[in-house]
């Protein structure tokens, strides 16, 4: 691999040759620095349990963590209003007043509308 050059001829022979595009006469640290650069993006960032992919997910997993925590806490809130609503009565006359119309039988409800 290692000749004198004596002129512009042999450099342009040399060029020409393409003998340093072949891998084999390539010293081993460079053929060692590619493949760590190949494996490095392989796993960085192509495979698809790549890096990225897993950073993606643990945040998608993180989300969906907080959504339960909200569902569970919404639930928990809502089992106490139907425990609310079996024990009282009037607060279950006054909602089913309230918020679905109803009444009860002859009597009449008469709506106020309020302006603003």
């Amino acid at each position: 691999m290692y000749f004198r050059i004596t002129s512009l001829q042999n450099i342009i022979l040399h060029i020409m040759s393409f003998e340093f595009l072949n891998p084999i006469h390539w010293k081993k640290s460079v053929l060692v620095l590619l493949l760590s650069a190949f494996v490095l993006i392989w796993f960085g960032a192509v495979d698809s349990f790549s890096l990225l992919t897993r950073i993606e997910l643990i945040n998608k997993k993180s989300d969906l963590e907080t959504k339960i925590e909200t569902f569970k806490s919404s639930a928990e809130e809502l089992k106490v209003k139907i425990a609310d609503l079996k024990d009282d009565a009037q607060l279950l006359e006054k909602i089913a007043r309230e918020e679905y119309g109803m009444r009860k039988p002859g009597e009449t409800v008469y709506k106020v509308r309020r302006k603003d």
